[in-house]
């Protein structure tokens, strides 16, 4: 199972983790976790690319990614990292909550 846990502060996102493997389909031929992984990194690389925010990230070798942005959010940040939320979260109804869950985190 995919565990998305978005970071909340003063009713806004900067940042997430996401560990886990869906389990919907063969290693290697897994759709939802296609699915999950493309959307994790497009989130990654346009807030790298197309923002000036600061942030940390860190992998561990099973796949599992935690991200925060550590400046203050811009704008394009905060609209990236909600439509990740949203992404995954229609993952998780379309395909079933046995292989994502989606959290919000409150610091």
């Amino acid at each position: 199972m995919i565990k998305a846990v978005f970071y909340k502060k003063n009713d806004e996102f900067f940042g997430f983790s996401v560990r886990g493997h869906a389990g919907s389909g063969k290693y290697g031929r897994d759709l939802v976790c296609c699915a999950v992984s493309t959307l994790v990194f497009n989130t990654i690389n346009s807030i790298e690319l197309l923002t000036d925010d600061r942030f940390v990230g860190e992998t561990a070798e099973r796949g599992d990614i935690k991200f925060k942005v550590v400046s203050e959010v811009s704008g394009d940040s905060k609209l990236l990292i909600n439509s990740l939320y949203k992404g995954i979260s229609d993952i998780a109804e379309e395909n079933g909550r046995n292989f994502v869950k989606v959290y919000i985190r409150e610091v």
